[in-house]
C-alpha cells in the first residue's frame, strides 16, 4: 500500500493505492471518479487518456501515478464546466466535432496544450499535434475547425 498526495484540477487529494506503479489513469478514473481520461490502448499510443501535468500533454495510461510528485494534473473536467466551458470545449460543441466521443478527451487535451504554446496555430500545426491521437469516427475536419475556432476566440 502506498499513499499518494496529488494535485488534481487545482485540488489537493490523497489516495491510497496497492501498487505505487499504478498508472495515473487508473488513479484518476477508479480512485477519483474522473471520467474525462479514457482507457484506449494502454500503451500511450492512442491519446484517449491524455491529461496535462504541469501544462504538458501526458498519456496517463503509461505514467506511474507515483512519478507525478508535486506536479499539477489537469483533466478534461478541470478545463471547464458545463456552466463555463473552456473555449476549446465550446468550440467542439459549436462545430459539432464529437461523434462517438471516445477520443475527444485526448483531442481536446492535446489541443489545449498546443493552444497554450501557440495561441493561433496553423492547420498544419494542428494536424501535426494530433497526428498521434486516434479517432475512427471521421470528424477530423470538424475537430481541426474547432481548434482553429478556439485559437481565434
Amino acid at each position: 500500500m502506498a499513499s499518494l498526495a496529488l494535485n488534481v484540477n487545482s485540488r489537493p487529494v490523497t489516495v491510497t493505492v496497492d501498487d505505487p506503479d499504478m498508472p495515473l489513469l487508473y488513479v484518476l478514473r477508479n480512485e477519483l471518479g474522473l471520467r474525462g481520461p479514457r482507457f484506449g490502448c494502454g500503451l500511450g499510443q492512442c491519446g484517449a487518456c491524455t491529461v496535462h501535468v504541469d501544462g504538458q500533454a501526458v498519456r496517463s495510461c503509461s505514467v506511474p501515478a507515483s512519478s507525478i510528485g508535486a506536479g499539477k494534473i489537469v483533466t478534461l473536467e478541470g478545463l471547464g464546466s458545463v456552466e463555463h466551458p473552456h473555449k476549446l470545449q465550446q468550440a467542439f460543441i459549436d462545430e459539432q466535432a464529437v461523434q462517438c466521443g471516445y477520443c475527444i478527451n485526448g483531442m481536446i487535451m492535446q489541443a489545449a496544450a498546443l493552444l497554450a504554446r501557440s495561441p493561433h496555430p496553423s492547420e498544419d500545426d494542428i494536424r501535426q499535434e494530433l497526428a498521434n491521437n486516434l479517432c475512427r469516427c471521421g470528424t477530423h475536419l470538424r475537430i481541426v475547425r474547432a481548434i482553429r475556432r478556439a485559437g481565434e476566440a
